[in-house]
């Protein structure tokens, strides 16, 4: 099989690419560490919470949402639980699983953490494009989201770490 080497213009919007995403994270990541002593996963998790119905997901659920491994999630959630803002809670269809809800003391987090988070990602991001510009920007990521999920999340479980799941279950 012969390599299919990056044009120069490719080449180029890589390297754009990979800097971007690294200096927005850590832009996220500093500004959430100073304002609520938590890195953007954490605050991402708690987000997600507070969308979900009853302010609860699976845990299998929650690893799809934040992309993560289940372990990891794991680890995330027990230091949340430790600080009050998340609590685990038996799955009703399955015993052996659980399921992450956010306390009033983690959306009380979230909503003062909110506005510094938004302001960053605004400054940090959005500032810096056109109304036009915000569109490519979500048309791209969409496409390259759907390119690695694949059209069909269910057709290769295994292909992914975070849909790793025993059937049935609620971990």
């Amino acid at each position: 099989m012969t390599t299919r080497w990056l044009t120069p213009e490719e080449q180029r919007a890589w390297r754009a690419y990979i800097a971007a995403s690294h200096l927005l994270e850590d832009a996220i990541d500093r500004q959430l560490q100073q304002e609520a002593g938590m890195p953007h996963l954490y605050y991402s998790i708690l987000a997600n919470l507070s969308e979900a119905p009853g302010r609860g997901l699976r845990m299998t659920d929650l690893a799809e949402r934040t992309k993560i491994t289940r372990s990891r999630l794991t680890y995330a959630v027990t230091r949340l639980e430790k600080d009050g803002a998340v609590r685990r809670e038996g799955c009703r269809m399955d015993k052996r699983g659980s399921v992450a809800v956010l306390t009033d003391e983690g959306m009380e987090l979230l909503e003062r953490t909110a506005p510094g988070h938004v302001e960053t990602v605004r400054a940090a991001l959005f500032d810096h494009l056109t109304p036009g510009q915000v569109g490519q920007l979500e048309e791209i990521c969409s496409a390259v989201a759907r390119g690695l999920e694949g059209d069909d999340p269910q057709a290769a479980p295994d292909d992914v770490p975070w849909r790793r799941r025993s059937s049935g279950s609620c971990t």
